[in-house]
Formats: C-alpha cells, structure tokens, sequence
C-alpha cells in the first residue's frame, strides 16, 4: 500500500544536507513538519550518497537509497510523510514494517520510532515533536482548544532501545483500522522523557541526538481482500474526448510551479490511466486566482501545467500524448473574494483531446 517504499525513485540525485533543508528529491515522501529531513542516494554527492555520507556509514537494506532523521533531540524531531495507495478500511486488520539503523555517530539510542495513520496530511511548521489539536468541552465555559500528543498505532517496544549501528533492525506491529486513515507519518511522537533514550557513546560527537537511517517500509492487509477491479471496467469510465477533469491532489509551493511530492499519488493515477489507454492524449490546463497581475498569473499557470506534463513524461509517459496551456486567472470556478473561492480557482485539470 506504500508507494516507493525503498525510495529508489527519486527526481533527482541529493546534493547536500542542510540544516533547515526540504527533502524534494525522493518520490511520494516528504517531510510533514519544519524538521529537515534528509535523503540519501549512492547517486547523490559525497554528504548525501550511500554508504558513506556526513551523518555515517550504511548501505541500503535494499536497493541503493534510504532516508533518514532525528527522532530524540528534546526541541528538535523530524519525521517521514507519505499518502498510502488507498484509504485504510475500518475493522480491517494491517500489518506495518520499517527497517531503521542508528548512525554510529549517535551519542543516543531510542526505543520508541512509530508509524502514525491519519486520515488528514499533516502539515505543521514545528521543529520539535508533532501534536494535534483537540477540544474540551467546559460546559458553560464553552471550550477549550489544546494541544495534545498523537498516538501512533505501531510503536517499538520501550524495553529495546534500537542501538544497532551496523545491522538494520525491524518496528513491526499490527493494528484495526478505524477507516479512512491515508497518510502515514514514520517518526518519533513521544517526549524525551518517555522515549527509553539511553547513551550509546562517549565524548564529543557530530551530532547531539540519535539520528536513523529509515528503509523498506511495507503497509499490508493481513485479512481477504476484495477482488480488484477488472481493467476492461477501468477503460470503460475514461471520460469522453473534449472532457475536462479537475485534478483535485495537485499541489505547489506558494507562487512557484514546482510539483510537491504531496501531489504524487494523483499523478500516478493519472500514469496509469494513460498507460491503460494507449490511444490517449490530453491537454493539461494551470489555472491561478486573482491575486497578481495579469501577466504573472499566466506565466505562472502555464508552468505550473507543463510541469506536471514534465513529472508524466519522467514516469514513462509519451511526450507527443501530452499538451499544456495556462488560463491564468480568466477562468475562475469559485469566488476569488473568499479565501476558500481563491483555493478552487488555483486547480490544474486536464482535457481529453483523443481515446
């Protein structure tokens, strides 16, 4: 259910670790808060390759990528993001796995790594531990909003710290779906004082926590599965010529074209539509708000379309199949006096020009 679980597709090989950094290169991940995750590839640069790179020595459990991150830094975490396949089913029973080894430049060791299932991405600025907001009721008082920690569904053991520096060791567990859970966060979500750290070296070191490589993670249906859908019904519901489709899990930076890997599973899904019907060729469409000028917005929709033609195109897809065009802000579907209204206006769809 995990797309790209080795992180051995990538957009391009790493070039350095930095501080404050966000992690672009690897597809279908990203890093959910302020902390900066790392990826490191044995086609990316000294600091950031496989096995030797700046934060230690490690080869790839498998293939020839990891990522990696902070978990026991009392004000600093980082954590892995990612949007599962499919949507988890309630009362079902899943099975989830990831593979981890500490830097041996690690002064600690943790127990507690995880594996958090929510049904909304999270998306928060925080450099230290990741919490959600709930609401007390008061009674007459009205209510209360405050923070609270997550409880992840699979956890370590406390009482095993993961102290392995040479051998990559498994978090495994099983858990019931309450049922829409779709994105998966892989991190540490306990205090430091709740997370069994215990001392692995002496002396000074580079770092001032304890920093994994994380691999090979694998979210399963331990129960029957449904039958999937014949391919002969998926070709059957592809829209007719001249439709147009409104991509709704595209996503870019503020004011930029570049594709988040938030927007990911949307193009997959479009892949393989297209894949699926070879015949196939469609026009991508970039639309903006009203916010800018002009001649901004136009330049910005067109790029914003034509790179997701560049992401369909790097995934296998015929160049000749695919068009772009921007409309800027001249084709508005909401209104743009509402900051929900400018959300809908901001949208790239596509147009079937033949099947």
């Amino acid at each position: 259910m995990v797309y790209n679980p080795s992180f051995e597709e990538h957009r391009e090989c790493p070039q350095h670790i930095e501080a404050l950094g966000v992690m672009q290169e690897v597809d279908a991940w990203w890093q959910p808060t302020g902390g900066s995750s790392d990826y490191f590839n044995s086609c990316g640069k000294r600091e950031c390759s496989v096995p030797l790179n700046k934060l230690g020595y490690q080869s790839a459990r498998s293939g020839e990528a990891y990522c990696g991150i902070y978990c026991s830094r009392e004000q600093y975490r980082e954590y892995l993001q990612t949007r599962l396949k499919s949507p988890l089913m309630a009362g079902k029973h899943y099975r989830v796995s990831f593979w981890v080894s500490l830097s041996e430049k690690s002064p600690h060791a943790v127990a507690t790594l995880g594996a958090l299932f929510t049904k909304e991405c999270i998306e928060d600025s925080t450099l230290g531990i990741v919490m959600q907001r709930e609401t007390i009721d008061l009674g007459d008082q009205g209510a209360q909003s405050i923070a609270v920690y997550f409880k992840p569904q699979v956890v370590n053991p406390r009482e095993r710290p993961l102290t392995d520096t040479k051998e990559w060791m498994e978090v495994s567990g099983e858990f019931t779906a309450e049922g829409g859970e779709e994105f998966l966060t892989i991190g540490n979500f306990f205090p430091f004082n709740k997370s069994r750290v215990v001392s692995t070296r002496d002396g000074n070191t580079p770092l001032h926590g304890a920093y994994y490589y994380i691999d090979d993670i694998s979210v399963t249906c331990i129960e029957e599965e449904p039958l999937q859908t014949e391919p002969e019904t998926l070709i059957a519901t592809v829209p007719e010529v001249g439709e147009v489709v409104l991509l709704e899990n595209i996503y870019f930076a503020i004011d930029k074209s570049e594709v988040l890997q938030q927007s990911y599973n949307e193009i997959v899904k479009l892949k393989e539509l297209l894949e699926r019907n070879p015949s196939m060729a469609i026009e991508l469409r970039g639309h903006t708000d009203n916010q800018g000028t002009v001649e901004h917005n136009q330049k910005l929709s067109e790029n914003r379309a034509k790179s997701v033609v560049e992401h369909l195109v790097n995934m296998g897809i015929d160049r000749s199949r695919l068009s772009w065009k921007g409309f800027g802000k001249s084709e508005p579907v909401a209104d743009n006096n509402s900051a929900e209204g400018r959300q809908k206006n901001r949208r790239v769809e596509y147009k079937v020009l033949s099947r």
